[in-house]
C-alpha cells in the first residue's frame, strides 16, 4: 500500500528477493505520509528504523509495531492546502537485514610492499574471503546509506575490502618477519586480522563475523627460493621417517586392529549425543552481548543493564571511536565536533594517502610517522 494515500492506515513490511540487500527503504523514490496508527512487521532476521521529520526517531527489533507520527488521515491532507496538498510531515521506514552476508571477497589489486627481513623488499599479492554482518542499524544508516532507496552488498564490498587490505599489509609487517615462514600461518594471521578490523567495522556499525585469507602469492622468484627449502625440508623429514620405519619393523603389531576400531567408533557414538546437545544449546542463545562490556543485554533494550552502556548507537566518534549521543555537538570523550570525518595517513616516502591508523604505506612498505 501506497505511503501517500488519503485515508487508509499503511501497512509496511519487506521481503529481500535477492538475498544481497543490507538495507531497503520504505518508500524507495523518497518520503511519504506515513500516518498516525500504521502498523510495522519486523521479521526475526530484520531491524527497522524510523526517520521522521529528516531526523531518526526510533528503531524497532522483531514483532508487529504502530507507529506514530503527525499524520492524521484525511485532516492531514486537509491542512496541507498551503504545500500543494503534501504534508510537510515526512516519515520513511529502513528495513535492515541482521543476517550473516557471506561469500563476500577481498583481495590485491595491485601487489602491496613487504619489507621481508631475509629477502628485502617485496610485493605481494593476497586475496580471501569474509562474512559481515549488521549489529548497529542506526549507524550503518547514518554513516554510509545516508538516503539512498536500497543498500546492497555490492556497495559496500569494494571499500571493505579496501580496508582489510590496507590492516593486511600493517598485520604482516608487525606479525610475520619472512614470507618463507608464511606456509602453515595463515590461520594465525586470519585471527589477528579479525580482531584488528573490529574497530574499522565497527564504526559504521558492522562486525566483520569470519575472515579467511585464501591465498598470499609472492613474485616468481621468491616462490622458487620458498620451493627450495621445502625440498630441504622433506629429505630432512624422510631421513627421520625411514629410521622410524626400521625401528618398527623390529616388532610386528598384533592383528587387533579390528578390534581397536571398532571401540574407537563406539566411543564416538557415545559421544556425539552430547556434542549435538551442546550445539543446541549454544544456537539457542538469545541474548545478544553489550558492545562496551560484553555483558548480555535484551534483544529489546536500549542501554545494558550491566554498564549503562549506549546499545542502539547513532554515530562514533571520528577520533576516539567513543558513542555519541544523538543530538550532540561533540563528543563527550575528547571534545572532538559530531561531524568530523577520519584524517587519512599521508606516507613521507611516495605521498599516498592511507586509512587512519595504518602502520606501513601500502605503496612503498614504509612505516607511517
Amino acid at each position: 500500500m501506497g505511503t501517500d494515500n488519503l485515508i487508509f492506515l499503511e501497512i509496511l513490511e519487506w521481503f529481500d528477493q535477492t538475498g544481497r540487500e543490507l538495507v531497503h527503504r520504505i518508500p524507495e523514490a523518497g518520503s511519504g505520509e506515513i500516518k498516525l496508527g500504521a502498523q510495522l512487521t519486523v521479521r526475526e532476521s530484520q531491524a527497522a528504523v524510523l526517520f521522521y521529520q529528516g531526523k531518526a526517531y526510533d528503531a524497532f527489533g522483531p514483532g508487529r509495531h504502530t507507529l506514530v507520527t503527525g499524520n492524521v488521515p484525511i485532516l492531514t491532507k486537509v491542512l496541507s492546502a498551503p504545500w500543494g496538498m503534501k504534508s510537510p510531515l515526512r516519515a520513511e521506514v529502513y528495513f535492515v537485514s541482521l543476517k550473516d552476508f557471506a561469500n563476500l571477497t577481498w583481495g590485491t589489486r595491485d601487489p602491496v610492499a613487504f619489507k621481508d627481513s631475509k629477502l628485502g623488499l617485496i610485493r605481494l599479492r593476497a586475496h580471501g574471503v569474509f562474512n559481515v554482518k549488521v549489529v548497529q542499524p542506526v549507524l550503518l544508516i547514518n554513516s554510509l546509506v545516508g538516503t539512498q532507496g536500497v543498500f546492497t552488498t555490492e556497495q559496500i564490498e569494494e571499500y571493505l575490502a579496501r580496508v582489510i587490505v590496507s590492516r593486511f599489509n600493517d598485520h604482516l609487517g608487525e606479525h610475520l618477519e619472512s614470507v618463507i615462514d608464511l606456509p602453515g600461518s595463515y590461520e594465525e594471521l586470519s585471527d589477528g586480522l579479525t580482531r584488528r578490523l573490529a574497530e574499522d567495522f565497527a564504526a559504521y556499525g558492522l562486525a566483520l563475523s569470519q575472515l579467511y585469507i585464501v591465498s598470499v602469492t609472492p613474485p616468481a622468484e621468491v616462490q622458487r627460493a620458498i620451493d627450495d627449502k621445502s625440498r630441504l625440508g622433506v629429505f630432512d623429514d624422510l631421513n627421520k621417517l625411514l629410521q622410524m620405519k626400521a625401528a618398527m619393523a623390529v616388532e610386528k603389531v598384533a592383528e587387533q586392529q579390528g578390534a581397536a576400531g571398532a571401540g574407537a567408533g563406539m566411543g564416538l557414538g557415545l559421544m556425539m549425543p552430547a556434542m549435538f546437545s551442546r550445539a543446541f544449546a549454544n544456537g539457542a542463545a538469545a541474548a545478544a552481548p553489550c558492545p562496551s562490556c560484553g555483558h548480555p543485554a535484551a534483544a529489546d533494550a536500549r542501554f545494558c543493564a550491566s554498564c549503562g552502556g549506549q546499545l542502539v548507537v547513532f554515530q562514533k566518534c571520528a577520533r576516539c571511536a567513543e558513542d555519541v549521543a544523538p543530538g550532540a555537538r561533540f563528543c563527550s570523550r575528547c571534545g572532538t565536533p559530531s561531524g568530523a570525518r577520519p584524517q587519512g595517513k599521508m606516507c613521507g616516502r611516495c605521498g599516498l594517502e592511507n586509512l587512519p591508523n595504518s602502520v606501513f604505506c601500502n605503496q612503498c612498505g614504509e612505516k607511517l610517522a
